[in-house]
């Protein structure tokens, strides 16, 4: 079976392994997942303090959305991600969880530093876009 989804690397543009530049699909059923936080099904903020351990709450929370439209990660074809306070150093912990559910082509990305999200506590929100036909 021929691939829905064509990821392009340009010649031109560095081509990182952690994210595409270019993603393109012949689905024609878009889901766009809200902003994921780190919120267990009660509302409680899980893990406060720690972003490794929200990064997983968030990617859980993601599965969860994405099953509710009929989807996988493997249909995701963007994701955000806003991290507070956000530097380098964070890059690796949030890879960690990210690799896990992207081994391969990972969907075209875009991560954004922010110096708050909208309760205090919360330290990464993740949106997703998935293509399904």
């Amino acid at each position: 079976m021929t691939s829905p989804f064509e990821y392009i690397q340009p010649d031109g543009i560095f081509s990182n392994p952690s994210y595409t530049h270019v993603v393109t699909t012949t689905r024609a059923r878009t889901v766009y997942v809200s902003g994921q936080v780190s919120m267990d099904a009660t509302g409680a903020m899980v893990a406060e303090g720690d972003l490794a351990a929200q990064t997983e709450q968030v990617f859980a929370n993601l599965a969860i959305a994405l099953a509710a439209a009929g989807a996988t990660f493997a249909d995701v074809v963007k994701l955000t991600t806003y991290v507070v306070d956000y530097t380098p150093a964070a890059r690796p912990l949030i890879a960690a969880v990210r690799s896990r559910h992207f081994p391969t082509s990972p969907p075209a990305s875009t991560l954004v530093g922010v110096s708050a999200l909208a309760l205090p506590g919360w330290l990464i929100e993740i949106e997703a876009i998935a293509a399904l036909d």
